[in-house]
């Protein structure tokens, strides 16, 4: 870890094998990383934890009956969980930081905003926002926000227009059907994006046309049918788990040049719809093909570490699937292999798997 940035992670626990389980302020299930170096808040809710009368008195800024303003954190509004069914009027100008995470607002008028400009995160999950009823130039103004959080609500669309400047949007469980063109054209810095448990089918040609610095996409729980086609080539870490995907074209991984883990468990996949090279990509880390329609192994590079296949229908392990061929330099680097809910047992194992697969750490059957 760099000296010059100390970053603190709130971890949600990991119950599932791609990622983490869904509590009530998990932020999207994943984790919200805090640099303390530049005065970000804790994620964690003061509700029920501090007494807000004492920060009145100490706090000469004043701060909204409805919210709690810790002096440590000077610029930051914790308004959550409060009951509110709508934003505090009265936000201090100097906010960055705003809370409004466990309420029931339902609405962002046009100048909601207008007198906390400087806001760079805004948390609004948990509430019963609907795509009808955000102003298309509420969030507009906000020309320093760098993490919207927007899960479990109720909206259809995504927010349009979006300040540039975005970093991370979270729109985890939401009704969101479409992307709709244009919508995230302007976000070039945008590097995380939380779409998971929506009601999405087709991802369009434009749709993700203007994300140049994505790392990190997360489109499972949808209604997918079909891998998408046009996706930034620089993610890093992809989630298509719990769709409908039955086959991949054999191209569809080409143009990720950075791609290190990439999820497709919970899928319709079968050998049949998997073309022999699709998985011959030296980038990848760790493959997740979990509880998928698999009988048997699919070919995969030599450089996969990582590779999950349990609760499939595989009932033979061939060496061919790690290994074109077997030498002093010609061998798999795969760590650990989850083969365990198929029809396979360890004597089923060839004489010459240890040979190719010498580096292994964990097998399990």
């Amino acid at each position: 870890m760099s000296t010059h940035h100390v970053l603190a992670l709130i971890l949600v626990v990991t119950t599932s094998t791609c990622r983490a389980a869904y509590a009530d302020f998990d932020y999207g299930g994943m984790p919200v990383q805090i640099n303390r170096l530049l005065g970000e808040p804790s994620v964690l809710t003061l509700r029920g934890r501090v007494d807000s009368s004492w920060y009145r008195v100490l706090n000469r800024q004043g701060c909204p009956l409805e919210c709690d303003c810790p002096i440590q954190w000077p610029s930051a509004m914790f308004c959550d969980n409060r009951g509110l069914f709508y934003v505090p009027t009265s936000l201090s100008p100097k906010s960055q930081y705003l809370f409004l995470q466990g309420n029931s607002i339902a609405a962002l008028p046009r100048r909601m905003f207008e007198n906390t400009t400087l806001v760079r995160w805004l948390i609004l999950d948990h509430n019963v926002l609907t795509s009808s009823q955000i102003d298309n130039a509420s969030l507009k103004g906000l020309h320093h926000l760098e993490n919207l959080f927007m899960n479990y609500n109720n909206l259809t669309e995504i927010p349009s227009p979006l300040p540039s400047g975005l970093k991370q949007l979270r729109l985890a469980y939401n009704r969101i059907n479409k992307i709709g063109p244009g919508v995230l054209d302007n976000l070039k810095n945008l590097t995380l994006l939380l779409l998971h448990r929506n009601q999405l089918k087709v991802i369009g040609e434009a749709d993700f046309k203007g994300l140049q610095s994505l790392i990190l996409l997360d489109l499972s729980h949808n209604s997918l049918t079909e891998f998408p086609a046009y996706l930034p080539p620089s993610i890093q870490q992809l989630y298509l788990s719990n769709n409908s995907l039955t086959a991949l074209p054999g191209n569809c991984l080409i143009n990720f040049k950075n791609l290190q883990y990439l999820c497709l468990s919970h899928n319709k996949l079968t050998n049949d719809g998997l073309p022999s090279t699709v998985f011959n990509t030296s980038v990848i880390v760790e493959m997740d093909l979990s509880y998928n329609h698999l009988t048997s192994i699919p070919m995969v590079h030599e450089s996969l570490q990582y590779l999950f296949l349990e609760a499939n229908i595989i009932e033979a392990f061939n060496t061919s699937s790690f290994c074109r061929k077997v030498g002093p330099v010609s061998f798999s680097k795969m760590k650990l292999l989850r083969l365990d809910g198929n029809r396979l047992s360890y004597s089923q194992l060839p004489s010459d798997w240890v040979l190719c697969l010498r580096v292994l750490r964990d097998i399990y059957i």
